[in-house]
């Protein structure tokens, strides 16, 4: 016990001495080395010579030295001087605190503090709880909490190191957490983006608004025009307007995307205009934005030039499709959006022909093929093997305009990526429905694009038809990693309510003559680790909700 308690004192007093005997350079030599011994292996790469011990194996002696070496520069730290004036305040946040019990899991979660992995291909039963970080993040915003300031640090480390938490953890961090960035190099993606992340002003106070605009950081001027746009579309666009012509071509790039808000025909002109902008992605988006509007200029236009390339078949013993693809592309299609060189292996005309149907407005469609209906005109053959070009272009543009009577006609045809698209286009419900259908007939192994684009948590028949689905597979024999894909969005997926239902698959199952060697204890404990998930979503809404 005496030897225990005095090695800390030793160790800080002996980093005091060798503070003050090394210098920073030298100090910064021994910890590269240190470092570059233990990537490489002490077998490979000796420690220094100074951090070896008689008596001790080299790699206990390198973590002693690494262990000694971090107390010395942390004990060896000397705060700088202040320069210039200090900092202004945190801004207040006017948003409830988090309940006690949330606020404790909620550090938890940013620490990712799980149970070790049982090995490899195992997880044991411990819920991942990396994964439940972006849904808490989601419930905690729907309910309006203010981020705890002691937790910004780590909220904005997670969101560096995890893209997608982006959005959510920064409209979380809110103002304060913005305010915090600015002051570590480290956390300077918060202020090119997350209009969640910006302190806004009152919105009907133009003076304030006009001065966030003219001065603001980048995300807060992103913030200020989506939170106008929300508001009052044609506000947001006059904003936009009033400075668009001394705009970065970056800049330009994002604000013209904030336009996706609440998209309406009186934001032409700008768009038409942004046509001929100089930067190639702004008139790419100009052109895609413009394609969302079916009464505009530029979809009248792709409409001609589509209608031409497609018609009924006249001279076809049965009603059919012809298809006659450009044979140009000329100056005028490319300043609407019509990219000219294809992507390697994708011939010149099939290219052009699918930009101009992709950006058609599905509505000329009926008229111009014999008065059919969606299903009707998916139905008609194509001649001359122009089918798949004509059908993944109008299956691209049903996804853009969100056309839900072309996406069900299309979407039993289509790849499995393009149906996945489709059918986020349906109303939720039926999306679901469809999905269960999948499932029930055709199993899991395709399964999984599908099932990440229905909503969360997953509505019944869709929930049951994933748990049988994972019960047959069980039954099958296989290892449980083969469906690891779909274990996991059913830990964040399925309704917490499913736990009680699936209480019922933890038992280890006897091993049929067919089954693999041990699959029937890994299912035991994946179907534990996905109860034990589903029960701490459950806790986590509770926690939230005080």
């Amino acid at each position: 016990m005496t030897q225990s308690t005095s090695a800390p004192a030793a160790a800080v007093s002996e980093a005091a001495t060798t503070t003050r005997a090394e210098g920073g350079e030298q100090a910064a030599a021994r910890w590269k080395d240190l470092v570059t011994s233990a990537l490489l292996g002490t077998d490979r790469r000796m420690p220094p010579v100074g951090a070896l011990s008689p008596g001790v194996d080299e790699p206990t002696a390198l973590l002693d030295a690494a262990a000694l070496h971090t107390v010395r520069r942390r004990a060896g730290l000397v705060p700088g001087p202040v320069e210039g004036e200090l900092p202004e305040p945190a801004p207040l946040d006017g948003r409830p605190a988090l309940p006690e019990a949330a606020a404790h899991r909620l550090t938890l979660l940013l620490a990712d503090r799980a149970a070790p992995s049982a090995g490899p291909n195992r997880r044991g039963t411990a819920p991942d709880l990396a994964e439940l970080l972006p849904q808490w993040l989601a419930a905690a915003n729907a309910r309006g909490y203010a981020a705890p300031a002691a937790a910004l640090p780590a909220l904005l480390d997670a969101a560096r190191a995890r893209t997608d938490l982006r959005p959510q953890a920064l409209a979380f961090a809110g103002a304060r957490g913005l305010w915090l960035a600015r002051w570590n190099a480290d956390w300077k993606f918060a202020l090119r983006g997350g209009a969640g992340s910006a302190a806004l002003p009152d919105l009907a106070d133009e003076s304030a608004v006009g001065r966030l605009w003219d001065e603001g950081l980048f995300a807060e001027r992103v913030a200020l025009l989506s939170a106008l746009r929300a508001r009052d579309g044609a506000r947001g666009r006059a904003l936009l307007e009033s400075t668009w012509a001394t705009e970065r071509a970056e800049d330009r790039l994002m604000f013209l995307d904030t336009l996706r808000t609440g998209l309406h025909d009186e934001d032409e002109p700008l768009l038409e205009a942004s046509l001929s902008d100089r930067s190639r992605n702004v008139r790419s988006t100009a052109a895609e934005l413009l394609s969302g509007l079916p009464r505009s200029a530029l979809a009248a236009r792709m409409a001609d030039r589509a209608t031409t390339c497609v018609a009924l078949d006249r001279l076809a013993a049965r009603p059919s499709i012809a298809v006659e693809a450009p044979y140009a592309c000329d100056a005028d299609m490319r300043r609407d959006g019509v990219t000219a060189t294809p992507p390697t292996g994708r011939g010149e005309r099939s290219w052009w022909l699918s930009q101009l149907v992709e950006a058609a407005p599905l509505g000329v469609w009926p008229a111009r093929l014999g008065g059919r209906t969606p299903a009707e005109i998916v139905a008609l053959p194509v001649g001359d093997d122009w089918r798949d070009d004509l059908h993944a272009a109008w299956c691209r543009a049903a996804i853009t305009q969100r056309d839900a009577d072309w996406a069900r006609a299309l979407s039993d045809g289509a790849t499995l990526s393009d149906r996945a698209r489709l059918l986020a286009v349906l109303p939720g419900d039926e999306r679901a429905a469809r999905v269960a259908s999948f499932v029930a007939s055709d199993g899991l192994s395709e399964a999984f694009q599908l099932l990440a684009v229905c909503a969360v948590p997953w509505a019944e028949p869709l929930g049951g038809a994933v748990v049988d689905a994972l019960d047959i597979a069980r039954d099958a024999g296989s290892y449980p990693w083969s469906f690891s894909g779909v274990m996991g969005l059913a830990e964040r997926c399925l309704a917490p309510e499913a736990a009680d239902r699936l209480d019922l698959l933890t038992a280890t199952p006897a091993e049929g003559e067919d089954a693999s060697p041990g699959a029937g204890g890994y299912w035991s404990e994946a179907f534990r680790r996905l109860v034990a998930t589903l029960r701490l979503r459950a806790l986590i809404h509770e926690e939230l909700a005080g």
